[in-house]
């Protein structure tokens, strides 16, 4: 019997067609439950993960994603889409954000610890109880980004774009480096903080730093 030369071919076919049969049948689900669902895929992925039909990785284009209490640890996201995207409760602890544009997005409650989100967009975001502890934000656009309550120590802001309303009630900033930044127009109200070496480019009217704590005077 002569062998089939068109066998292999056919069946990279059936896998590929198998693949693609399995990626719709899951986003059509998610399309009725709203569920977060990771899946690993072989090939064609920047990282083999798919989850909620968002491809992860570099110059990913998933703005509004549903990434709720995703597990996107170590993920590397740098100039990724993710514009207006649910990423509340998501684990991205040492991920990799640079040049990321999170404009808009839900962050609130994420793990962001010692996350790299170096020239970011995050003007809009909600950050709120955001863990952001050693995180690097230099040069990052927070303009109008909400704060409250969120965990800075030792994070890195210089240079970062901190005007325009950017809510930092409540946060605690111990440690953290704001040389050059510019918190006009920033709301500090019961802000903690000690430590703070680096001087802002400028602080909000009413607001002095006086030996590493900023202060009401």
């Amino acid at each position: 019997m002569l062998a089939n030369a068109d066998v292999p071919e056919t069946s990279q076919r059936s896998r590929r067609r198998r693949r693609n049969l399995i990626a719709a049948a899951v986003v059509a689900v998610l399309a009725i439950t709203g569920t977060v669902v990771a899946i690993t895929v072989s090939g064609g992925s920047r990282s083999g993960t798919i989850i909620n039909g968002c491809d992860i990785g570099p110059n990913g284009q998933c703005p509004q994603a549903n990434l709720h209490g995703a597990n996107l640890a170590g993920a590397d996201l740098t100039r990724a889409d993710l514009w207006d995207a649910n990423l509340s409760g998501a684990n991205l602890l040492g991920a990799n954000l640079t040049g990321t544009d999170l404009g808009h997005a839900n962050l609130a409650g994420a793990d962001l610890h010692g996350a790299d989100l170096t020239g970011a967009d995050l003007s809009g975001a909600r950050l709120d109880g955001a863990d952001l502890r050693g995180a690097n934000l230099t040069g990052a656009n927070l303009t109008g980004a909400s704060l409250i309550f969120a965990y800075l120590a030792v994070a890195n802001l210089r240079g970062a774009d901190l005007t325009q309303g950017v809510n930092f009630t409540g946060a605690n900033l111990y440690g953290a480096n704001l040389y050059g930044a510019d918190l006009t127009g920033a709301k500090l109200s019961g802000v903690a903080s000690g430590g703070i070496v680096f001087t802002p480019a400028a602080l909000p009217t009413g607001w002095v730093l006086v030996n590493g704590v900023l202060k009401p005077g």
